[in-house]
């Protein structure tokens, strides 16, 4: 199959192009979006085809379920059994935006969409490229990251391509994404809304709203064998190809010990990688050294993430030590993504002394 880019400004949408996309998803063929967040990989949420589609394309677990894109508040109500107060009061605050809600789904979403759930996550994405190729798709997409499952997020229509060229017929590229993390989950099917993934939609903004919100025990744990309830809970992701380390203490220490670990790695051959900040980066000495940017500034370390990530990997890094993000309102976001893409491998240090 051959896989098309088809360039859309978001300032000036060509509709005629836009009504091409929506057809695709109509007749069942999948397209490739920017979002805000990430890159989505839609496909009709009603049609059980599509939704496998989807799951082949990507190679993902097929109980694993799919965020249905909805782009009018309207279109809510027929997916799901009931929209609370509290729902509405969500909608009014954070939609258009990155926040994904799980409802009790309606007998409208087939099972196929949902992972074989009761329940539905649904969300109104800002990017008005986004919102404009939903409506012409019929109102309701269901889009994963555009991705090989497992891989980082895409932040740029060329990270499409590199996963899945040849898998699907089109790429609408609208520039690069501007948050870089997918978008919060929260779940309002159980007593107390709870966060089943953080993202820029934070437990601080959701409790100005709400009066109490939970985050799940499970977000920074690698042992949770239950079945997912959300997109990425359970399965590895975000991962760049090289063997990615997390290393947390204290700032001196950390730097010792990645310097350390690196030394070690090219001894043995192997290609070196190091994610920092940009007061640390002129401190490494591996033979890639990348900076998210000011440790200060948390919406750069967002954005920069999963394109550095992919950049490691461009160059054939074998090994790649990073610096922790803790801290912040973002902070439980990124760290969710770095360590999932670690597959929770930690190097803790607590003195220039380190230990496992």
């Amino acid at each position: 199959m051959e896989t098309r880019i088809l360039k859309i400004n978001s300032e000036d949408i060509d509709g005629e192009a836009i009504e091409k996309a929506g057809a695709l998803i109509r007749e069942g063929e999948l397209v490739a979006f920017p979002t805000e967040t990430v890159y989505g990989l839609g496909g009709d949420a009603l049609n059980p085809e599509a939704s496998r589609k989807i799951y082949r394309a990507k190679g993902r677990p097929s109980d694993n379920p799919l965020i249905v894109h909805i782009s009018r508040f309207e279109d809510l109500k027929p997916l799901v059994k009931e929209v609370t107060e509290d729902v509405g009061r969500l909608m009014e605050a954070f939609w258009p935006g990155p926040l994904t809600l799980i409802l009790k789904k309606s007998g409208l979403v087939p099972e196929e969409t949902t992972g074989g759930l009761p329940t539905v996550a649904v969300r109104m994405p800002s990017h008005p490229v986004a919102l404009s190729f939903i409506a012409a798709a019929g109102g309701y997409v269901a889009a994963p990251s555009a991705n090989v499952s497992g891989r980082p997020s895409p932040t740029k229509a060329v990270h499409v391509m590199e996963d899945l060229g040849g898998r699907i017929p089109l790429i609408l590229d609208g520039d690069d994404s501007q948050i870089g993390l997918e978008s919060t989950i929260l779940d309002m099917t159980a007593g107390v809304p709870t966060i089943l993934r953080p993202g820029y939609i934070t437990q601080d903004m959701l409790q100005k709203v709400l009066d109490q919100v939970e985050t799940d025990p499970s977000l920074l744990r690698p042992d949770c064998k239950e079945p997912p309830r959300a997109p990425g809970m359970r399965y590895r992701h975000y991962a760049p190809r090289g063997e990615l380390t997390v290393v947390e203490g204290a700032p001196a220490a950390v730097i010792a010990c990645i310097n350390d670990l690196t030394r070690k790695a090219r001894s043995e051959g192997k290609r070196t990688g190091v994610l920092g900040t940009k007061e640390t980066e002129k401190e490494y000495a591996a033979d890639s050294i990348k900076s998210v940017g000011e440790r200060r500034d948390e919406e750069a370390i967002a954005r920069n993430l999963y394109r550095l990530l992919r950049e490691f990997d461009e160059e054939g890094t074998d090994v790649i030590f990073s610096e922790s993000f803790h801290g912040g309102s973002l902070g439980q976001a990124v760290m969710n993504r770095l360590l999932k893409a670690a597959g929770y491998r930690v190097h803790k240090v607590h003195s220039l002394k380190s230990e496992e």
